[in-house]
């Protein structure tokens, strides 16, 4: 027999031991000390927040160093044949960061440091170094990069005062196909335009015409684009209204006109164009081979 107090005060007791239970559930699930985590210090937060951007200005500084050694000392020196050594060099020197954090940083900051702080740095350092280059590489702090096609290419062909452009096909040759004998009747011109980022005249511009083993280097006529107008660029015929945009950029464009020659042969007529220019801080060159084909008369539509 078990009288009523006793009984009570079992229950009682069992209820607190569940309840303890569910408070001790509770704290668990309760971000603090129960799950080993630090609390708060406010005064080692700040110290890291120091240390972290003491870093970021001093890889910041570091790829700008990087960045003014390759370009004004590195890049002069180096040929184009070995252009690439300009990048792989200064991205293998990240490995230098974590030295140099060692070397420079006081003691405060470097017990701030670890493997994240160098990952968060090759990643800053990487970009900082790119965007740097690209801008050092281009006007108005340098110019690797000689002048191009601004658009398109074409010849016309002068006969009797009028003018009419030769067909384009695949492949971006041009060719005309005569209505009979063997030669064109009138003379050919090679028009083009050129643009650069900097100064499109400062270029030397040579163009060869080869024809059956024949070379002849031919010079740009001064006049013929102010003879014509000052917008040959949009320039139309009445016999062909889809004649290409040769200087899309206006006046910022160079043009050429190049006289090919008068009642060329049938064949294939190679052009060669040359352009060499002094850049900063070496020369650039750039070639186009262009083709201009003269083709017999069809004679299936006879």
């Amino acid at each position: 027999m078990v009288d009523l107090k006793t009984a009570m005060a079992a229950a009682q007791a069992e209820r607190m031991k569940r309840d303890g239970a569910k408070n001790a559930e509770k704290k668990k699930r309760r971000s603090g000390a129960d799950l080993g985590i630090e609390p708060f210090d406010p005064v080692k937060h700040h110290g890291k927040e120091r240390a972290d951007t003491a870093s970021m200005w001093l890889v910041i500084f570091y790829a700008f160093i990087v960045t003014m050694m390759m370009r004004y000392i590195l890049m002069p020196s180096t040929t184009l044949d070995k252009t690439d050594v300009l990048y792989i060099l200064p991205l293998t020197m990240l490995i230098l960061i974590p030295q140099i954090h060692r070397m420079v940083m006081p003691e405060r900051f470097k017990e701030h440091y670890t493997k994240g702080t160098w990952f968060r740095a090759f990643f800053l350092y990487t970009f900082t170094f790119l965007s740097l280059s690209f801008l050092v590489v281009n006007p108005p702090f340098g110019d690797i990069v000689a002048p191009q096609l601004a658009d398109e290419w074409a010849v016309v062909i002068e006969h009797d005062g009028n003018y009419t452009f030769a067909d384009k096909v695949n492949g971006g040759e041009n060719e005309w196909t005569l209505d009979e004998g063997e030669y064109v009747m009138g003379g050919a011109w090679l028009l083009f335009g050129l643009a650069d980022n900097v100064d499109d005249t400062g270029a030397n511009v040579t163009v060869v015409h080869s024809f059956q083993n024949t070379k002849t280097t031919l010079d740009s006529n001064a006049t013929f684009w102010d003879d014509h107008g000052t917008d040959v660029g949009t320039w139309r015929t009445a016999n062909n209204k889809s004649a290409p945009i040769l200087l899309p950029h206006a006046d910022l464009d160079q043009p050429f006109a190049i006289f090919l020659g008068e009642g060329l042969a049938v064949g294939d007529h190679t052009i060669e164009v040359e352009i060499v220019e002094q850049g900063d801080p070496w020369e650039n060159t750039r070639t186009y081979t262009w083709t201009f084909a003269v083709n017999p008369p069809d004679v299936s539509t006879e």
